[in-house]
């Protein structure tokens, strides 16, 4: 299995030590060298100082048909850009765009990109400490229409899309685009 990483903070520097020790072959790329100071000594991957949403830098390094495509730098709109060459530049079977911005994270899953919102994960988790009513917002939105390609990069048959595990509506938990719980205005609570 191949995982991309873009975005070398802690949240991608974690996920890409784990899926390296479960046996991934993972490349992680950021903008700082100095951010791969956050990888264990090791971490047997491929650390690469570029610009994740540069094409060419991410076609270089080997990017294509990834298995899957994180895109976890703090910046929505490098995350959205970078994600977005995953899908329809790389062929990554599956992408997902941290975007801390809810409302904005559901506009983009109902445009074909998965979303990570860590403000709706956040805010779930303190309410649900402070024994307060949790609303129904998702952490990750699952688009209903994910952006599919026919072909991979070097031409082998596309694997049939999986979604990812978690139940749809559930506080934190995973929904996709007008799916219970997404309905209201989310960013009046962010």
């Amino acid at each position: 299995m191949k995982a991309v990483v873009v975005g070398c903070g802690r949240v991608g520097a974690g996920v890409a030590d784990e899926l390296d020790r479960a046996g991934w072959q993972v490349l992680i790329i950021d903008l700082k060298s100095a951010a791969f100071d956050r990888l264990p000594a090791s971490f047997t991957g491929t650390a690469l100082r570029g610009d994740g949403t540069d094409e060419d830098v991410l076609r270089r390094a080997g990017a294509e048909n990834a298995d899957l495509f994180l895109a976890l730098t703090e910046g929505d709109n490098r995350n959205i850009m970078a994600a977005q060459l995953g899908i329809e530049a790389l062929s990554a079977r599956k992408t997902v765009a941290k975007v801390n911005d809810p409302v904005r994270a559901e506009a983009y899953a109902h445009l074909g990109i998965a979303t990570l919102c860590r403000t709706n994960l956040m805010a779930t988790q303190i309410l649900g400490y402070a024994g307060q009513a949790v609303p129904a917002r998702p952490g990750i939105y699952v688009p209903e229409n994910p952006h599919q390609h026919d072909e991979p990069v070097t031409g082998e048959p596309a694997p049939a899309p999986t979604g990812l595990p978690g139940s749809p509506g559930t506080p934190g938990g995973i929904a996709t685009p007008g799916s219970s719980g997404l309905a209201g205005t989310p960013s009046a609570e962010a």
